[in-house]
């Protein structure tokens, strides 16, 4: 198995920055299972865009 988690983090003390985002950060891990035919993305069923994970996030608080 092998997770590929790229991310993004804002200084909490980067003045360029509107202060509503200093100090803020998101990843996203994707895990994959690498064999001797390939590799396959165990976490293709999740959404990808802002839109989709808003939409997935308010299903589950639902729930």
């Amino acid at each position: 198995m092998l997770t590929v988690g790229p991310g993004l983090y804002l200084r909490p003390d980067d003045e360029t920055l509107p202060r509503e985002l200093r100090g803020i950060g998101i990843r996203i891990e994707d895990d994959l299972v690498i064999t001797a035919d390939g590799a396959r993305l165990m976490s293709s069923a999740l959404p990808r865009t802002p839109d989709g994970i808003e939409a997935w996030m308010a299903e589950l608080l639902e729930s």
